[in-house]
């Protein structure tokens, strides 16, 4: 290793005043407006500047109608939040999934909560604009999920993987691909281990990962759920020799086990990718499957893990950040990797209660 001659000593001394002047400088990123918990969330990186979304969710009450639409939108410049129009819908919807692509960001699925209905999944796929502040429509999800895993694969397509369907009243085994620019859906090979949903995970490269989530109870005696320990990859064809592949045919296997137990509704993001990097963030959850109250389906009280671990792209192998994350929290639907940090928007705390806070764990994600 060669070290800095004193000529560079200085040079570097400024440069490294002028990075922590500039981050000094950067706003403290506010509260939402109000607490949310299960909010599809996402971040933008269009030609405006990085923005932060939020959508949907359910309030403190944590009642059929504490279940809102609203969207919320942050510039991370000034640290605000603007509210914008509400998704689309007669009622607000919780477990829906956000990608957010160019000057656009997808809304997937996700549930309707009803006092007598009980629970009824969406095939709703929403599109907001956020420079028009406006909606449209596209191609409904062939087979509505809520809880899924979501991943967006060379700018073009979203992959949204697993999760619980009503209509089939059951975990689903299926990768349903979403082509943004023809408005069309195509299956993939669906995922091989026990089918889950509330799993936590992202695609990075050419690569999905995804862990843990919630698996039922083959047996009518004891809890509805269990928390699946299982973590797989699946490798999304490549193109080679300029020959056009099948990207929906994905090669599936199984990874290590993570750090910590097997956990529902994890935080979770992928990193920046180029030659040398390229992780998947993971924080929070619980290793009870609950209900959208926070209460188990064993009727005991579900509580955040403090875990914060990561999967390194290049390497396969599984690192932990910090077995003591402050003010963990649960009930996510993703987490955002920005230069600050991995940044997680609402939630719910210790005591189940639902959170405002938009929390930011440093020294990590940049």
């Amino acid at each position: 290793m060669k070290f800095a001659s004193a000529k560079l000593l200085p040079l570097l001394f400024c440069l490294l005043l002028i990075t922590r002047l500039q981050a000094a400088e950067e706003p403290k990123l506010s509260q939402l407006p109000v607490p949310l918990s299960n909010n599809a969330v996402a971040i933008s990186h269009d030609e405006g500047g990085p923005r932060i979304f939020s959508f949907m969710g359910i309030g403190p009450k944590k009642t059929w109608d504490a279940v809102t639409t609203s969207t919320y939108e942050m510039d991370p410049s000034t640290g605000k939040w603007t509210e914008k129009r509400p998704v689309p819908g007669v009622a607000g919807r919780l477990a829906a999934s956000a990608v957010a692509l160019h000057d656009q960001v997808f809304i997937f699925g996700g549930y309707v909560l009803d006092a007598q209905a009980g629970e009824t999944t969406v095939p709703d796929l929403n599109v907001f604009v956020p420079a028009e502040n406006r909606y449209y429509r596209g191609q409904d999800i062939p087979v509505p999920v809520h809880d899924a895993v979501v991943g967006l694969y060379r700018d073009r397509y979203i992959f949204l993987i697993g999760g619980w369907s009503t209509a089939k009243n059951a975990a689903v085994r299926n990768v349903q691909i979403y082509d943004t620019d023809k408005d069309v859906w195509m299956q993939g090979t669906p995922i091989p281990g026990t089918p889950v949903f509330g799993h936590a995970g992202a695609i990075i490269g050419d690569t999905i990962v995804y862990v843990d989530g919630a698996y039922k109870n083959p047996s009518p005696a004891g809890p509805k759920f269990f928390a699946s320990n299982e973590c797989w990859a699946g490798e999304i064809p490549t193109s080679k020799r300029k020959k056009k592949v099948d990207i929906t045919k994905i090669e599936w296997s199984r990874l290590p086990p993570h750090p910590g137990n097997a956990r529902f509704r994890i935080a979770a993001g992928a990193g920046p990718l180029d030659k040398k990097a390229g992780v998947i963030y993971f924080s929070g959850g619980t290793d009870i499957p609950y209900d959208y109250n926070g209460i188990g389906y064993d009727g005991k009280p579900a509580e955040p893990s403090p875990i914060t671990f990561a999967l390194d792209y290049l390497t396969g192998e599984w690192e932990t950040f910090g077995e003591d994350t402050p003010e963990p929290t649960m009930d996510h639907r993703g987490l955002l990797v920005t230069h600050r940090g991995l940044v997680i928007v609402g939630g719910m705390e210790k005591g189940q209660q639902v959170t405002a806070k938009v929390t930011v764990i440093p020294g990590i994600g940049k």
